[in-house]
């Protein structure tokens, strides 16, 4: 995806984040079951986190999403590249300390959905209204939690955050390949 698509992307993304919605009540209890199951979510993706460091992640001078092919592409200009594939889980906003699910932002593409769509039906099986409603109001530590725990059901390696602006985009990843390419990209 080039600069001015994925620009278009994330202010899209900050647009579907922007104003009223239905939250989840705050102070919502949670089941000590879910609790524990976020808990360990986030362990896991800790782990796998640190596992990752040894390819490169988070020290990639370049990362892009390709909607299309469903990629997310770090690259380095010594030609270094780790091509993942790819879901769209939800963006935070920093604005307003809002998540928003990816099932219902009309600019991700539907095949990046699954995962956060597995994730909604996950909560919908279990009456976790966290996963089922749309946007709610949270800290920058939830919307991790939440891409942990699409990672864990969706069997995921990872979890990558854009540095970008006042929204994050939380994105899982898998079939990690590297490859180097003489002279650059």
């Amino acid at each position: 995806m080039n600069p001015p698509k994925l620009l278009v992307l994330l202010l899209s993304l900050a647009a579907a984040g922007c104003g009223s919605a239905a939250r989840a009540p705050a102070g919502a209890s949670t089941s000590k079951e879910f609790q524990e199951l976020l808990d360990t979510s986030v362990k896991e993706l800790q782990v796998k986190t640190a596992a990752h460091e040894s390819w490169g992640l988070g020290k990639f001078e370049r990362w892009n999403v390709d909607q299309d092919a469903g990629t997310l592409v770090f690259s380095n200009a010594d030609g270094t590249k780790a091509t993942t594939t790819a879901q769209i889980i939800g963006s935070f906003s920093t604005s307003d300390n809002s998540w928003l699910w990816a099932w219902d932002n009309p600019s991700v593409d539907d095949k990046l959905k699954a995962d956060a769509l597995k994730v909604k039906a996950y909560g919908e099986e279990h009456g976790i209204e966290r996963l089922t409603t749309r946007k709610w109001t949270g800290t920058e530590e939830d919307a991790w939690a939440m891409a942990a725990l699409a990672a864990k059901l969706c069997s995921s390696e990872g979890v990558y955050r854009t540095p970008t602006g006042k929204v994050y985009v939380f994105i899982t990843f898998k079939d990690i390949k590297i490859s180097k390419q003489p002279g650059g990209p």
